[in-house]
């Protein structure tokens, strides 16, 4: 077999992409005998045109929830809404057996909005522009006992 072509992109297509997350899916299957790799979206919807506002996107995978994307226009943020949403993630996570949620945001986003809902820091690293960093944050999602 000659060795494949090695490509750089910042326009992957869709097919592509499905490979590559479709093949760890089955590694981490094969390896770990769990299958429970499920996407999650909490989304914020106008009622009258049905049109996403906002939300949450991440996944549930190996007994953790990963929140990838959490964003909410300027005219939401401060009326609870985003408090609510990030409660209905961390709760659909806790439903699908997670026993704890990880996310990072960046340093000029929200990390006092995920603190001060029981979240905790576990590492930083510095990004750009200078004097920004990107905050790792973990909650337990196990019940108190």
């Amino acid at each position: 077999m000659n060795p494949p072509d090695i490509i750089v992109t910042d326009a992957p297509e869709a097919a592509d992409l499905a490979v590559v997350s479709d093949s760890l899916d089955r590694f981490n299957i094969d390896a770990s005998g769990i299958v429970d790799r499920r996407p999650l979206a909490v989304l914020a919807r106008d009622p009258l045109t049905g049109k996403t506002l906002g939300g949450i996107t991440g996944r549930t995978s190996l007994g953790l929830l990963f929140l990838d994307v959490f964003f909410l226009p300027e005219a939401l943020r401060g009326s609870g809404i985003g408090s609510r949403m990030l409660q209905m993630a961390e709760a659909e996570g806790g439903r699908r057996g997670c026993r704890a949620a990880v996310l990072y945001t960046i340093s000029f986003q929200a990390p006092e909005f995920y603190k001060k809902h029981g979240w905790r820091e576990f590492g930083t690293i510095p990004c750009d522009p200078p004097g920004t960093s990107r905050i790792f944050l973990t909650k337990d999602l196990q019940p108190a006992t």
